[in-house]
């Protein structure tokens, strides 16, 4: 189960030594029991008196599943730099300086729900994947009654943090299915069976608490159903079902500032998860699209910076070159409010559309640029690996303490004060500047000097070396420039000012500062 905190989140599985968390019609069914029987002990509306009934019929069909792997742990080398270091790990080593590397075992527990008589299992990519790089020998599953299979690992996609499983017994399995999380509503009754901490047959209780949440990840499917029903480790990849015994979601992650369950828990929805599910099953090929753009939420800060009156659409922070939405006509700065005629909306994310139309597809993108309402036309593109898209992954957050030296009279540079409106201090860029930041002699701008750790700027990372580009799209060269960006702002009622920011081996970055 996937243990999610403010905009981190991480992998946490029970019992686990790594310290990790469709084409289905609708309706449940177990293979040994009739429509006939859910019908018989379906709960009516209200409060149920009891779940027991139902989960007895259900909970045959829910497995535990545990991995056994062989992961990779750096060692130290205590004979690096002497004749004897080649014969303990190399000078330097594999993994580690002075060290070298060495393997050991592991294990990992989750759980997992049968979707056929014939035994195929779904449950969540992380359960079964290996730790860093690590390698799985053995994935099991285990039965209600005891009984375990060796299985077959069928497909995996980690976008959407799915897996599907095959076991082969002798007679059929009994099995759960996909339902409709469309029908979902706030306030409706689920319960959950899984794995929490290896104890397995666990069976909670409560309500949907939201649906479609969205938990700031960015990620194209940060699309959840919210529960207060406990989830804990272990949980992950075991199913969530309605009172009609539907499994409308899988169970992927808490929230939580303790590692335990604080009664918000995320599930995948289930259609979003079923048609995924029958292509790993079917074997096909799964191709999402791709417009190539960095995008974030409108927050309240970005919307003041633009003058914008709604939380409505999603920011462009970076556009890829030669992908969909350079080709567009797509920029750095604009804001997209639809696409295809669908609004842009938290439950609703650029990234959900997008990956879920179809490569080669042409579709209209409404945008609000410098406040005027546009329309573009992009093709969408294929959307590339998980481990592509990772190495193009980009921190604002990340650190560097940069020196700029001293000046050319051989004196420290006693740098200006501070702009009380943003809380941060700038100077001019030099070409000298430019080199020791290293950018292009070429860029123009005002490179931050000094930054007031109470101020807005540095709680969301403005750091000393970073450079300003730009002011609400106006180019920043100088400080007056800035002075005079924030004059305007304010003249505009605007309570905060959008910054574009050059950091360091990065693309630029926008930045929305409150005035104060």
């Amino acid at each position: 189960m996937r243990y999610v905190y403010g905009v981190t989140s991480a992998l946490l599985l029970a019992g686990s030594a790594l310290t990790l968390a469709t084409g289905f019609p609708a309706g449940a069914q177990v293979a040994q029991n009739d429509r006939a029987a859910i019908e018989a002990v379906t709960p009516r509306a209200g409060a149920p008196t009891s779940f027991a009934d139902l989960t007895q019929l259900l909970q045959p069909a829910v497995v535990n599943i545990s991995t056994r792997q062989r992961v990779k742990v750096a060692t130290a080398n205590p004979f690096a730099g002497t004749p004897f270091g080649e014969l303990f790990g190399g000078p330097g080593g594999q993994g580690a300086p002075g060290g070298g590397a060495r393997t050991r075992e592991a294990q990992s527990l989750g759980s997992g729900f049968i979707v056929s008589a014939d035994g195929y299992i779904v449950t969540n990519n992380h359960v079964i994947t290996a730790e860093g790089q690590g390698e799985v020998e053995s994935i099991t599953v285990t039965m209600t009654d005891g009984t375990d299979y060796p299985a077959k690992l069928v497909g995996k996609d980690a976008a959407s943090d799915l897996a599907v499983l095959k076991i082969t017994g002798t007679k059929p399995f009994p099995f759960v299915k996909f339902g409709d999380s469309r029908r979902a509503r706030v306030g409706d009754w689920v319960i959950a069976i899984g794995n929490p901490f290896g104890l397995g047959g666990t069976v909670t209780q409560g309500i949907i608490s939201a649906v479609y949440r969205n938990t700031g990840s960015g990620s194209a499917y940060d699309r959840y159903l919210q529960t207060d029903a406990s989830i804990n480790r272990g949980n992950s990849g075991g199913p969530m079902f309605d009172m009609r015994g539907n499994v409308i979601g899988i169970n992927n992650a808490i929230f939580s500032p303790t590692g335990g369950s604080v009664g918000i828990g995320f599930a995948i929805p289930a259609d979003t998860a079923a048609p995924i599910v029958d292509k790993l099953i079917k074997g096909v090929a799964i191709e999402r699209g791709y417009l190539g753009v960095s995008i974030q939420p409108l927050s309240d800060d970005l919307a003041a910076s633009l003058g914008l009156t709604k939380r409505r659409g999603e920011f462009v922070q970076a556009v890829v070159p030669g992908q969909g939405g350079a080709k567009a006509g797509l920029l750095p700065g604009d804001v997209v409010v639809t696409v295809d005629g669908k609004d842009v909306t938290p439950g609703q994310s650029l990234s959900f559309i997008i990956a879920n139309t179809q490569p080669g597809t042409r579709v209209p993108i409404e945008i609000i640029r410098n406040g005027q309402r546009l329309t573009l036309n992009a093709v969408v593109g294929k959307r590339p690996s998980e481990e592509d898209l990772a190495k193009q992954s980009f921190d604002p957050e990340q650190k560097d303490d940069e020196d700029f030296g001293p000046g050319s009279d051989g004196k420290n540079r006693a740098g200006p004060s501070i702009q009380q409106a943003l809380g941060f201090a700038v100077i001019p860029v030099t070409p000298q500047i430019a080199r020791q930041l290293g950018v292009g002699e070429d860029t123009h701008g005002v490179v931050i000097t000094e930054v007031d750790d109470s101020s807005d700027a540095a709680s969301k990372g403005l750091q000393r070396g970073d450079i300003i580009l730009s002011a609400n799209y106006k180019p920043v060269t100088t400080r007056a420039e800035l002075d005079q960006a924030v004059q305007t702002a304010k003249a505009e009622n605007r309570q905060a000012l959008l910054l574009r920011i050059q950091r360091r081996g990065q693309p630029p970055f926008y930045f929305p500062i409150r005035l104060r």
